[in-house]
């Protein structure tokens, strides 16, 4: 009897440990650190989960997954540009997945990656653009710039802020527009004149709409829901959408390949898709359009209707060749100019 009260102690150990371990989720999150905290808050208490949650920009995310391939240590990959995505989906970092509410996303952003295998889901749509501190301008007697060619005009010499291309997918996301609205060349003399005016390569994309907004610079280019934020802040911006076109970003929602917890994986893509898990976003002042068609668009969220958008490719500028080509043109011509 003693040794049946054992085994029956054990075997519930054993049930109790395999209940706990079900119950967790390591998120990778590439969206505004505030929207990653509350979204893994409301998800853990809706659903039991222990969920474990880093923020890090886009580029520096596909890194560490890359780097973890052999031994994933994150279930989801939640936000960030589209590309860095799609790269890691054609490079089998990813793992295929169709949700159930698939029916309630707008059909552009159901399945909008390279490798077309339902890899990652669009949960957001941002607008690419620049904001301009109005009391900076103010006071050095400026016109406000409102195209890209604007800020490359000498006035605005060290005033300018991007992040870099290498570690952020914000960034990217510019590099790639720029080629597709002049083609590569003339992109690179664009860069080439705009490096003269930066005073800073962020890490981050939304730090150069922070720093606009502090006033340590005067203009900051980046995903104008970024810099929304901040002026819903109070700050002093004006956001600009250039006048001769601009790109925008597909936020990416993507599960890793062998998933430790793929159940709670699953589980938070579809809750993520949701009305519900998209309507966060606007909880925590984040201003992107949501994907999901019953999701209310925020007040302050910038249409992509109401823009002069280019045809932006994602499946060309989202696949490995491209990326790696544009960028590491970048770190060899514009990186280690003088300014």
């Amino acid at each position: 009897m003693y040794r049946l009260l054992l085994t029956s102690a054990a075997l519930l150990a054993m049930s109790t440990q395999t209940v706990q371990a079900s119950g967790r989720l390591t998120i990778y999150c590439s969206m505004q650190g505030d929207w990653c905290q509350k979204a893994s808050e409301v998800f853990g208490k809706k659903y039991d989960v222990k969920v474990s949650m880093t923020r890090n920009g886009s580029g520096s995310t596909y890194a560490k997954i890359l780097a973890e391939k052999d031994n994933p240590r994150g279930d989801i990959w939640y936000g960030g540009t589209l590309d860095p995505h799609s790269q890691a989906g054609v490079n089998g970092l990813l793992e295929s997945y169709k949700s159930p509410m698939l029916s309630e996303i707008r059909e552009p952003y159901r399945n909008p990656a390279a490798s077309g295998k339902n890899h990652t889901t669009g949960i957001y749509v941002g607008i690419l653009g620049f904001s301009v501190n109005t009391d900076l301008l103010k006071k050095a007697n400026l016109d406000m710039p409102k195209c890209w060619g604007d800020i490359i005009k000498p006035e605005f010499k060290r005033n300018v802020q991007v992040a870099s291309p290498q570690s952020s997918g914000t960034a990217y996301t510019a590099l790639a527009t720029f080629t597709q609205l002049d083609g590569e060349d003339k992109a690179f003399e664009y860069l080439t004149k705009l490096h003269s005016n930066v005073s800073q390569y962020t890490k981050s994309g939304s730090a150069p709409g922070k720093n606009a907004a502090r006033g340590e610079v005067m203009v900051g280019i980046g995903f104008l829901h970024d810099h929304g934020k901040q002026k819903g802040l109070g700050f002093p911006l004006e956001l600009v959408a250039p006048c001769e076109g601009t790109g925008y970003e597909i936020g990416g929602l993507s599960i890793m390949k062998n998933a430790r917890n793929m159940d709670n994986a699953k589980k938070f893509v579809d809750w993520a898709l949701s009305k519900e898990g998209q309507e966060v976003a606007a909880g925590v002042k984040a201003y992107q359009v949501p994907t999901n068609k019953n999701a209310a668009i925020p007040a302050e969220a910038i249409r992509p209707e109401n823009v002069n958008l280019i045809n932006y490719d994602f499946v060309k500028y989202g696949t490995e060749e491209k990326r790696k080509a544009l960028i590491s043109r970048w770190v060899q011509e514009i990186k280690p100019l003088a300014r």
